[in-house]
């Protein structure tokens, strides 16, 4: 066994274990920071937003809000005693509160202080604002014809000769493909609470993925020590994302409002204030020339992937960087080099979202692959697997990693065959050539998404796990828990390591005052980093109990052996419980903090080369819908998905992360739609404007099934993989489902070309295009 792999053997891993907030969450009992008693004399924080996109700051009067009932005081770019940014890339390009110009419709220029929420709400809207328009750009198009500024370095992944490639090939394919954006749209919104302590301590209750980083910024912004700063995260009510950076801004807002009137502050925005102010899923638009062969091999790929990084740098970088990282999706590309481009725009500065720019290199594989099947006559699953990376040969990416855990081909026949898939897709074209209205589609998609941060660094975690004398644990650790079940399951690893159940673990919120330099939950990791790091604290306590037992009861350490419940010390079972007490008693320490990191991952942007993934995750779906081609209207009828998530973990969690990453990626796909005006005002800011998934969108049959038989190669926590952000490429299937569908208008001659969000408006459009024969 590899020195690194936890030695876990109980019953607690790979069990259905209900969520630990799921009760909770089901009788309304689950704490957020909105349901904290608020400290006496608490304030109440509102942010007044720009209401031009690009322009010089004129004047400001707040002469009527002053005078307002219950206001306290308006903090402004000159309150702020240490940097006025919160910039996660420390490119200093980010304000809190804008100062000279404002770059984006919704930008904080200030913040109203008042007794209650709803004074505060309504004094920031009596302020008066006069400003000087200047030059807008709205979207990658237009910024790519106002001359292409970037917000940060772009990168370039090469390998191979790609002109030799182009020149080669037999057959060619260019073209472009439009990728919408998301909003993250979390149940619970931003908000953060901040209270002053002595000195220049403030504790932070904010609803963040990353309280690392909220510490940090408060600390910079504050002008402090990060030690002065404690950050603490119960749970987040939804964050996707949008809460690793997002959140530093509201945090940063409550905490220098506290320490300047030295008063509690809270800070929560309107759902639409939320919407306009924070950064989505970037939309990208990827321009691409691919060469193949006449069977439909691929044999070179030269592609750009501009995308609406908006007013500052914010993760962008990283966003895109993961973009190019996964243009291969699954395939193998002989000669290959693709380039970023995070273009500015006068739009609020976009973020991580569920995949971090994967989804959309993925997507844009598939378009491709689709342009080759329809030029070719063939089902485009046929062309997929026949690019599909090899398991010894054809198998380095563009970054020049070699795949070697490949496992995509029996994933992608199981469910093929499972799904009953070819059966049904010629029954389905047999279907359409009867029915000149409602047209049928079905289509098979591979995902081969890559597990660790390309920021090497991050790839970390810390826990702190405390027993107790009566054998109770106290379990800390550094990921943060929204919604996803990390808190369980690595409770599930910490009474797997004891031999303990699960009612023994007290599951404490995350705080920066326990664990120290966290990295974000994020990136699939949390389970990965967090469970490690619980299982090596685990292992120093057990070390040392060992010891003591083989001292206490006159035997060997080597007879010493953890089972159900405690130890076997020679012929002697001993009760946990009673172990602890013992110990306690014979000055055993009882404490520990566990580290871990993540092996063999190198990355060297400069050269675009390295190994920046620990593992790959794969999964496949198989998508069916129906379309009406009058109307454009349309219904997922039925999904099938097998997704690999090694040896899991907890596999009713997982199934639900998968269920609902499916989800969501098809929201993202067919009906999240962001609409900005020509003055770039963000219209599309709540539920009335912007159309998430309802439980009536989920298909009528829905049949999730887990690869039991995968296992992870390398020494994670119980030999699983991660979850979190693989499943939402699944849904590119309904895509793909859809343009067959809608290919069908002209028996399958012509290729679709659907952009996405793939509304009615837009499949509606395409079979109006088909029909009158353009591409």
């Amino acid at each position: 066994m590899n020195k690194l792999e936890p030695a876990i053997t109980l019953a607690s891993l790979h069990k259905d274990v209900r969520h630990d907030s799921g009760p909770k969450h089901v009788t309304g009992t689950a704490e957020y920071i909105d349901d904290m008693i608020e400290p006496a004399g608490t304030m109440h924080a509102y942010l007044g937003l720009s209401t031009n996109a690009h322009a010089e700051i004129i004047n400001i009067d707040f002469s009527a809000t002053k005078a307002a009932p219950g206001v306290i005081g308006v903090l402004t770019g000159d309150d702020i005693p240490g940097e006025n940014d919160v910039s996660p890339s420390h490119k200093h390009d980010e304000p809190i509160f804008a100062s000279g110009k404002v770059q984006f419709w919704g930008q904080p220029l200030f913040a109203v202080i008042a007794e209650t929420r709803d004074q505060a709400r309504r004094a920031a809207h009596l302020v008066k604002v006069t400003y000087k328009d200047l030059p807008v750009s709205l979207d990658v198009r237009a910024a790519q014809a106002a001359g292409g500024a970037l917000v940060t370095e772009p990168l370039k992944l090469e390998r191979g000769d790609v002109a030799a490639g182009m020149a080669a090939a037999p057959r060619r394919v260019k073209g472009s493909m439009a990728i919408g954006g998301q909003d993250h749209f979390y149940l619970e919104g931003q908000i953060s609470m901040a209270v002053p302590g002595e000195d220049e301590d403030v504790t932070v209750f904010a609803s963040t993925q990353h309280p690392s980083e909220v510490q940090l910024m408060v600390a910079q912004v504050l002008g402090i020590r990060h030690h002065a700063v404690t950050v603490n995260v119960r749970r987040m009510g939804g964050g996707f994302g949008g809460k690793e950076t997002q959140s530093n801004l509201f945090a940063a807002v409550a905490a220098l409002a506290a320490k300047k009137w030295n008063r509690a502050c809270k800070l929560r925005p309107d759902r639409d204030d939320d919407m306009t102010a924070t950064g989505k899923r970037h939309d990208f638009v990827v321009d691409y020339d691919v060469g193949y062969d006449d069977t439909g091999k691929i044999v070179a790929v030269d592609a750009v992937y501009g995308a609406r990084a908006g007013f500052s740098s914010d993760l962008s970088g990283p966003v895109t960087d993961r973009a190019l990282f996964h243009a291969d999706n699954a395939y193998w590309y002989p000669a290959v080099r693709v380039r970023s481009e995070p273009l500015y725009t006068n739009t609020v500065s976009n973020t991580a979202f569920r995949g971090f720019g994967g989804p959309q290199g993925m997507l844009a594989a598939e378009r491709w692959i689709e342009d080759i099947a329809y030029d070719l006559g063939k089902d485009p699953l046929e062309i997929r697997k026949a690019n599909f990376y090899g398991t010894d040969t054809n198998n380095v990416t563009p970054y020049h990693q070699t795949v070697a855990d490949n496992i995509v081909h029996r994933v992608v026949d199981e469910l093929e065959t499972s799904s009953d898939y070819q059966a049904r897709r010629a029954a389905i074209v047999k279907y359409n050539a009867g029915s000149p209205i409602l047209k049928k589609g079905i289509a098979l998609t591979p995902v081969k998404f890559g597990i660790s941060f390309t920021a090497t660094w991050y790839n970390q975690a810390g826990a702190l796990v405390h027993v107790y004398k009566d054998g109770s644990i106290h379990l800390s650790h550094g990921g943060t828990e929204m919604g996803q079940g990390l808190y369980v399951k690595v409770a599930q690893v910490l009474a797997d390591a004891f031999g303990v159940g699960l009612d023994v673990i007290k599951i404490m919120g995350t705080s920066t005052g326990k664990v120290p330099n966290t990295s974000a939950t994020a990136a699939s990791s949390g389970s990965d980093l967090n469970g490690m790091a619980a299982w090596d604290a685990a292992r120093q306590i057990k070390e040392r109990l060992v010891v003591h037992a083989a001292r206490l009861y006159q035997c060997s350490e080597a007879s010493v052996q953890w089972v159900a419940g405690g130890i076997q010390a020679g012929d002697k079972f001993v009760p946990f419980a009673e172990l602890a007490a013992s110990a306690y008693l014979n000055r055993v320490q009882l404490s520990a903090a566990g580290f871990y990191q993540v092996p063999k991952i190198h990355w060297d942007r400069a050269t675009g080369r390295g190994h920046p993934f620990y593992y790959f995750a794969y999964g496949a779906a198989v998508s069916e819908v129906t379309i009406d081609t009058l109307s454009g209207e349309y219904t997922v009828d039925r999904v099938d998905i097998l997704h690999d998530v090694g040896r899991s973990l907890n596999p009713a969690i997982d199934i639900g992360q998968i269920e609902g990453g499916f989800i969501q990626g098809m929201g993202w796909l067919t009906t999240e739609e962001l609409v900005w005006d020509d003055k770039g005002q963000l219209r599309t800011k709540a539920p009335s404007t912007y159309k998430i998934p309802l439980a009536s969108d989920v298909p009528p049959v829905f049949n999730v099934k887990l690869a039991e038989w995968s296992v992870n190669k390398e020494p994670t926590i119980g030999r699983s993989k991660a979850v979190g952000e693989p499943p939402l490429m699944l849904a590119m299937s309904v895509v793909e489902a859809l343009s067959m569908a809608v290919a069908s208008v002209v028996d399958y001659t012509i290729a679709p070309r659907l952009d996405t969000p793939a509304t009615p408006e837009r499949v509606l459009m395409a079979c109006e295009r088909l029909k009158g024969g353009r591409q």
